[in-house]
């Protein structure tokens, strides 16, 4: 084995006597095949002694932050990492699954470059597929499970290819060096002891370490009938089509340590090896601190001296457009110039020169190009500087408008300019800001779309095959509420 990074050897350990820790859950966030709800998820690891818990959502990390906190907040280490997909040698073939878990924070980073190159240019068959020999440049810092049935070994173990197994399992050694499990499941699938010999088989042959794992896709046995509701409602089927795929059984929910000790009690090794995987990942996440590209600044000075010369020499055309009259003018410049000190210290005593500048740089681009921009709202238009600036058109001094509504020491928080760009240019401006601050520094916020609770009865009636009358009568029972829930509407 490799030798192991500084975070793997000064982790905390975990107790032996732990014994399992789960580490492959799918969250609500995989949109497609899982409806674990993060809360519940760690208040059941918090019930069962649970020490660590992983979450591995399907091609993404959307709930990696929301997860991250959550189990810290309860006392229990957070194994972060994703359940990708692999694309195929060749594109006949079928496309393979690998689960990856972050063992450090490069581990972290390079997870998400794999996972923004898959989005970005590995689209297939409605997902977004990693390139092997992507993961032989970004491997490190990332520890690798080679996915039970899904993945490329147990696909090739499955259907009798032998030598295609032990050379796929050689190449995931050499791209994931001491970092590499072959991975066993009982979840009652067909061929899934057969499946598991022939697995130990060849970890004995090449000396490979094998891992018991328990793909959860629900929390409690109950929960089965609608999660395969759920997925009846992704996929467009009905719930009683002999013919739709069932790629989950009724097992796939959070099993307790001894519910696992009892499945694999003959391999008590692989049950350890999920306590020994759990200690050597280790992810310390810095949040709430904003991230800003390079703002390129004319002179080559710093941004916050760049910020206050440029705020300072545009009040003085702002002014002369407020006040024509000379007298007037020199008459309100003490307080516009005493307002303009307040807010510049105030924002670089925030760290925030360079977003003020960046979106005033892409707003007066706009403005010079065609594109019209309203004229600033909300509680970014009490501050002066964006006026300065162009951010805005408004004066907040004339308007008394509050700076502090917006920016304030006391409440750390990003400031956040609303602002209106004509939609037949809008397309224009973000591009325009791809090309100048570059392409992997810009993205559009990715909203996630819940359902209301018309549509949820309307779609699980649709897949359990009900009249539509009965589902339409029952839909319209619920109040014309915003955001009523079902437990609500009960009522």
């Amino acid at each position: 084995m490799n030798a192991r990074t500084e975070s793997e050897d000064s982790a905390l350990k975990l107790p032996a006597s732990l014994g399992f820790v789960h580490l492959r859950v799918h969250s609500e966030y995989s949109v497609t095949d899982g409806i674990v709800q993060i809360d519940r998820l760690i208040k059941r690891a918090k019930e069962d002694g649970q020490a660590a818990c992983g979450l591995t959502d399907l091609g993404n990390l959307f709930g990696l932050v929301k997860f991250y906190q959550a189990a810290r907040s309860q006392g229990i280490k957070p194994i972060c990492g994703c359940d990708i997909w692999i694309a195929p040698q060749e594109e006949r073939d079928a496309s393979s699954r690998l689960l990856l878990l972050v063992r450090s924070k490069q581990g972290y980073l390079n997870l998400c470059e794999l996972l923004s190159r898959a989005y970005r240019a590995g689209q297939r068959k409605g997902h977004a597929e990693v390139q092997r020999e992507w993961l032989k440049e970004l491997g490190e810092g990332l520890l690798a499970l080679s996915g039970a049935a899904q993945g490329e070994i147990g696909q090739a173990l499955l259907s009798g290819q032998q030598e295609a197994a032990r050379a796929a399992a050689q190449q995931w050694q050499v791209y994931f060096p001491g970092a590499f499990y072959l991975e066993i499941q009982r979840v009652g699938a067909p061929q899934e002891e057969s499946l598991i010999q022939s697995t130990l088989n060849l970890a004995g042959e090449l000396n490979l370490p094998v891992v018991a794992t328990h793909p959860i896709q629900f929390v409690d046995p109950g929960d089965f009938k609608a999660h395969e509701a759920r997925v009846c409602i992704g996929g467009g089927w009905l719930l009683s089509d002999r013919r739709r795929p069932k790629e989950f059984t009724e097992q796939q929910y959070f099993l307790s340590r001894d519910e696992m000790q009892a499945k694999f009690s003959d391999v008590p090794a692989a049950l350890a090896n999920s306590v020994i995987i759990a200690q050597r990942c280790n992810l310390e996440l810095e949040l709430g601190k904003a991230k800003l590209p390079d703002f390129p600044t004319p002179d080559g000075s710093g941004l916050d001296a760049f910020m206050v010369a440029e705020s300072a020499r545009r009040l003085v055309t702002r002014m002369a457009h407020l006040f024509p009259d000379l007298i007037e003018r020199e008459k309100q410049r003490p307080l516009y110039e005493a307002r303009l000190a307040f807010e510049t210290n105030t924002i670089v005593q925030m760290g925030f020169s360079g977003y003020f500048l960046i979106v005033a740089d892409f707003i007066n681009w706009a403005k010079e190009n065609g594109v019209p921009v309203g004229p600033g709202r909300g509680s970014g238009a009490g501050s002066l500087v964006a006026y300065c600036l162009g951010i805005t058109d408004l004066d907040p001094i004339r308007y008394d408008l509050l700076f502090e509504r917006f920016l304030n020491p006391e409440r750390v928080s990003m400031p956040d300019f609303d602002i209106d760009f004509c939609q037949d240019g809008r397309e224009r401006v973000i591009e325009y800001v791809r090309n100048k601050y570059g392409a992997d520094c810009v993205s559009q916020i990715a909203t996630f779309g819940t359902m209301a609770a018309k549509a949820v009865v309307r779609d699980v009636g649709r897949v359990l095959d009900l009249p539509y009358n009965f589902v339409d009568q029952l839909a319209k029972l619920i109040p014309f509420e915003l955001g009523i829930t079902l437990a609500k509407a009960r009522e």
